[in-house]
């Protein structure tokens, strides 16, 4: 009987796949515990970096001059729209509730605001 060429990628891949499968639940396990100890940084990171750095996170989803990408156009829109999105969330979208604190959000609101 001879051997079969491709058992070993299939061994292989379904190695991967369980990999990938146990890497994920550890990550989701921990996802709580990274956002706490990210917090601390990332404010002080946004402290010192100006308005700007505020908007780091924004950008991935609103484009580079905030004016849209997969999320909608920030660019005319009010400060306490801003403020209440960033503190409440809008349900069944990746902007969730508490993504900024009220301080934070207020910061960032009075700098897409002064965009053109």
């Amino acid at each position: 009987m001879k051997n079969n060429p491709i058992v070993p990628y299939i061994l292989i891949m379904a190695l991967g796949i369980a990999l990938i499968f146990f890497l994920s639940l550890d990550g989701v396990g921990k996802q709580k515990e990274n956002a706490e100890g990210d917090e601390g940084t990332k404010t002080e990171e946004t402290a010192s970096g100006g308005d700007e750095a505020l908007v780091q996170t924004c950008i991935g989803c609103h484009g580079a001059d905030l004016k849209g990408g997969m999320g909608p156009s920030l660019i005319g829109l009010d400060k306490e729209r801003i403020v209440d999105v960033l503190t409440n969330g809008i349900e069944g979208t990746p902007m969730t509730p508490g993504m900024k604190s009220k301080e934070e959000a207020e910061k960032i609101a009075d700098y897409i605001t002064s965009l053109k």
